[in-house]
C-alpha cells in the first residue's frame, strides 16, 4: 500500500471518484455496526464505482483504541471476486485525500499555514494531504500529551519538510489559521468558535459517531458553507452536527454534499467546515487503482 499508494494519487482519486457521484455512476452504502457485550464492534461499509465494487470490514473495541481493517474487491460486470486487501494503510491515506480535496475547493491558493488538534496517525496523513494541495509553510499541532505532539512536530518537519511546531494549547494551535484540522477521539469539543478566524477552512475528521463531536454548536452556527461526503452517513454518524441541529436545521442551505460542490463556493469571509464521515465508494475508488497497480508491478496474482 505503502508503494503504490501515494498520497497525491489518493487526492486525485476523491477528486475523480466524487465526480462520478455527481454524474450519478457511483453508489455508496452507509456504514453498518454490529456491537458485542464484550465492547468489540464489526463495521462494515460499501460501495460501486466504475469497474468495482466491494466492501470494507473491520474490528474494534473500546477498550483497545487500534483497528484491524480488510477490504473485498469485486468486479462490478461478472461480480467475480478479485483481491482481499489489507486496508490498514489506506485507512489513513483516504480520508486525508478527502480533506485535501475539500480543502483544495474551499480554501484560497494562498493559504499556506495549518494548525492541527491530535497527534495521531490520522492527524499526520491529514497534513501529508493538504500539504499536497497547499505549499504549507507552517504546521502547528496541539494534542493533551506533550510527548506526542512534541514527537508529531519532529517527525511532520523532517518528513514532509514543512516547520512544524507543538502549540502550548489548542488555541494557540488553530487561532489565525486559515486550515484548521481536527482528528481526535475527544466525546467533547476540542476547538472554541472564537478561535478560528474569519475565512478559514475546518476540516473535522475524528468523529463518526452521533454521540461525539469535536466542533462546538456555536462553530455549526457561525459558518457559511458546511460540507459533508454524504448527507445520508451525516444523518446517520455526524455528531458534530446531530448535537447541534434541530431535525429543521438539516434543510438548510448552508450544508452540501462534497459531490456538489465547486471552487470558492461560499461567502468570503464566513468560516467553512468540512465533515468527514468516510464512505465506502472511497475505499472502492482507491482499492480498484491498488488492485491495477499490484497487478501491473507484479506484487500481485489474480485469484
Amino acid at each position: 500500500m505503502r508503494e503504490l499508494l501515494p498520497m497525491a494519487k489518493a487526492v486525485e482519486l476523491m477528486r475523480n471518484m466524487f465526480g462520478e457521484l455527481r454524474a450519478g455512476a457511483a453508489q455508496n452504502q452507509p456504514r453498518r455496526r454490529m456491537y458485542l457485550p464484550t465492547g468489540s464492534v464489526l463495521h462494515s461499509m460499501a460501495g460501486a464505482c466504475g469497474k468495482y465494487y466491494g466492501t470494507k470490514i473491520y474490528s474494534t473495541n473500546a477498550r483497545v483504541r487500534t483497528a484491524e481493517f480488510l477490504f473485498w474487491l469485486l468486479d462490478a460486470e461478472t461480480a467475480k471476486p478479485l483481491a482481499l486487501m489489507e486496508a490498514n494503510w489506506w485507512g489513513q491515506i483516504r480520508p486525508g485525500a478527502a480533506s485535501a480535496y475539500a480543502t483544495d475547493l474551499l480554501s484560497p491558493p494562498s493559504a499556506n499555514r495549518m494548525g492541527v488538534i491530535g497527534a495521531g496517525f490520522q492527524a499526520r496523513s491529514q497534513v501529508e494531504a493538504v500539504a499536497a494541495v497547499r505549499a504549507l509553510r507552517e504546521v502547528r499541532v496541539w494534542s493533551r500529551q506533550e510527548s506526542n505532539r512534541m514527537r508529531f512536530a519532529e517527525e511532520v518537519s523532517k518528513s514532509l519538510g514543512i516547520a512544524c511546531v507543538a502549540a502550548a494549547s489548542a488555541e494557540d494551535a488553530v487561532a489565525g489559521m486559515p486550515i484548521v484540522t481536527t482528528a481526535t477521539w475527544s466525546k467533547d469539543p476540542v476547538v472554541e468558535s472564537a478561535w478560528i478566524a474569519d475565512g478559514a477552512v475546518v476540516n473535522a475528521m475524528g468523529s463518526n459517531n452521533p454521540e461525539r463531536r469535536e466542533l462546538p454548536a456555536e462553530l455549526i452556527a457561525r459558518a457559511g458553507r458546511i460540507v459533508v461526503d454524504s448527507l445520508e452517513v451525516a444523518r446517520i454518524e455526524a455528531g458534530d452536527l446531530l448535537l447541534a441541529w434541530s431535525a429543521e436545521e438539516w434543510s438548510t442551505t448552508r450544508l452540501m454534499e462534497l459531490k456538489d460542490l465547486s471552487a470558492g463556493e461560499r461567502p468570503r469571509g464566513d468560516v467553512a467546515i468540512f465533515k468527514s464521515n468516510g464512505m465506502g465508494v472511497e475505499d472502492v475508488a482507491v482499492s480498484g487503482w491498488v488492485y491495477e497497480q499490484a497487478l501491473g508491478s507484479g506484487l500481485g496474482r489474480e485469484i
